[in-house]
């Protein structure tokens, strides 16, 4: 989808630096790749006339007063979603995908476009924010780019851009907070609506004992607690879902994975050693090592020759402590026990070496007709004393390696629901794949992104998305989900990948 040619806006200017985050949202809300460049085309030119064509941040509303609009990224988001809704109205809706067309003609969507008053918190502060901080808040939280990009792109002090963030979350935390304080809400929400707020301007939990069994019943409560709720990633995401809908999670962590990946192809790799000027230090310690190494090789070698010799060349040594040659017929295993045969003179005599206090001289024969002739000695017969060796197991029962590793991330997590995503190594290539597993307690998995789901009970089963089934060896497959939960919320148990079980990290 990265091939496509970049459209122009009405003004003739590239839109290249949105057209890349209009593809990816496309891309979740279409069911190819052929669909999501047009539904980004159509957005992009939707999006360009709300926005006046130049860029504008402003417009006037019905009593002549400037009307805030969203950042120009996120705005060309809902302008995807506002062209996918006509796609629908207009009977063009099979192209979409099943979960966006279910959540067009739910009551959440309807939020989006209904009163102002009663649209997500999340949108109605971002709107609500100076254009600049806005802008800064939307680039760095949800498009995940580096602060020194961001600073760059908006005119900003790469020095104060830190800064300038953090004021920029403390603003859009104080506006939630008091859009949740001055909106109408619920008679069961004014109690905790306070406490809530009071709890998140003191820096505390914003969901302590007494609001914790409020907050699993009340949906507008619970959207403000993650708006103003502190840790990291909890603001990436109330924006992202406030602000999108559909998708916003799954948009969310496409942007941190695409961040990832052009991070990862920016860094320098290192430099080769043998490049540039040469260095006569390090040349000498590369020298000295691969000397190191070949002595090693060699005495591994031969250590390997000596382990290596048949265990008759030990009965090769005479009397005398010498080593003479083996024979050249090989000694059968009977032959070994029984008694050596005496040496046979030579034709020509050598004089016998001088006796050592270690070897017993061997007896010479005596000349025919001389008396005084003892026979010769025999030599008492030599048993060789087998060598206990621990018989060598040919084949053992081990375990072969997992097929493939699955590293499961719990991304985020709040009362009643959660977001997770789950990455599998694979050890093989794949033309498909099927990714199986249980939850132990009961969760329910109510949307999908880069995969497709089917539950029955508590099985899930994720099968591949017609853009990423192919994997090469080696390679890794992601996918996202959100789900709720009750009492405990329990890692996946028996993951397996076309059924193959693999091994969880």
């Amino acid at each position: 989808m990265s091939d496509l040619p970049i459209p122009r806006d009405a003004a003739g200017t590239p839109s290249a630096e949105c057209w890349d985050a209009v593809l990816s949202y496309a891309d979740l809300c279409t069911d190819g790749s052929a669909a999501a460049g047009r539904l980004a085309t159509e957005a992009l030119a939707r999006g360009t006339r709300e926005t006046g064509g130049a860029g504008s941040r402003t417009a006037s509303g019905p009593a002549h007063r400037p009307v805030r609009l969203l950042p120009r990224v996120p705005l060309l988001l809902t302008a995807v979603r506002a062209t996918a809704a006509a796609w629908e109205a207009g009977g063009r809706g099979d192209d979409l995908t099943p979960g966006l067309r279910l959540w067009l003609h739910s009551a959440e969507a309807a939020r989006h476009t209904g009163p102002a008053a009663r649209r997500p918190l999340a949108l109605r502060a971002l709107r609500g924010l100076p254009p600049a901080d806005a802008e800064l808040l939307w680039l760095a939280e949800v498009e995940a780019l580096p602060l020194p990009v961001v600073a760059r792109r908006l005119g900003l002090d790469p020095a104060a851009v830190t800064a300038e963030l953090a004021q920029a979350r403390a603003l859009f935390r104080d506006r939630c907070r008091r859009d949740h304080l001055d909106g109408p809400p619920a008679d069961p929400c004014g109690p905790c609506a306070r406490p809530l707020a009071g709890a998140a301007a003191s820096g505390t939990p914003v969901t302590p004992d007494d609001l914790s069994r409020h907050l699993a019943r009340c949906a507008g409560c619970a959207e403000a607690a993650r708006c103003l709720r502190t840790d990291p990633g909890s603001l990436s995401a109330a924006l992202a879902d406030g602000v999108l809908g559909w998708g916003g999670l799954a948009y969310l962590e496409r942007r941190r994975r695409a961040a990832e990946a052009r991070l990862g192809a920016a860094r320098p790799a290192p430099a080769d050693p043998d490049d540039g000027p040469p260095d006569h230090g390090t040349r000498r310690t590369r020298t000295v090592r691969r000397g190191l190494l070949a002595t090693a090789v060699l005495a591994s070698l031969l250590a390997l020759t000596a382990s290596l010799r048949p265990f008759g060349d030990a009965d090769a040594a005479d009397a005398s402590g010498t080593l003479t040659a083996a024979p050249t017929t090989a000694a059968t295993p009977a032959d070994r026990g029984r008694p050596s045969a005496p040496p046979l003179p030579a034709s020509s005599p050598t004089p016998a070496p001088a006796p050592t206090s270690t070897s017993t001289p061997a007896p010479r024969p005596a000349p025919a007709g001389s008396e005084s002739a003892t026979p010769p000695r025999t030599s008492e017969p030599r048993t060789s004393t087998p060598r206990t060796t621990t018989p060598r197991t040919t084949a053992q029962a081990v375990p072969s390696p997992p097929s493939c590793r699955v590293h499961y991330d719990l991304v985020t997590q709040w009362p009643a629901g959660f977001q997770a995503t789950v990455t599998v190594t694979t050890a093989r290539p794949l033309d498909s794949w099927r990714v199986t597993w249980s939850f132990p307690d009961g969760q329910r998995v109510g949307q999908m992104w880069d995969a497709t789901l089917f539950q029955s009970g508590p099985h899930i089963t994720a099968t591949a998305a017609p853009y990423n089934a192919t994997v090469p060896a080696g390679g890794t497959l992601t996918f996202g989900f959100l789900a709720s939960w009750e009492g405990r919320n329990g890692g996946p148990e028996g993951v397996a990948l076309n059924g193959r079980a693999c091994a969880v990290n």
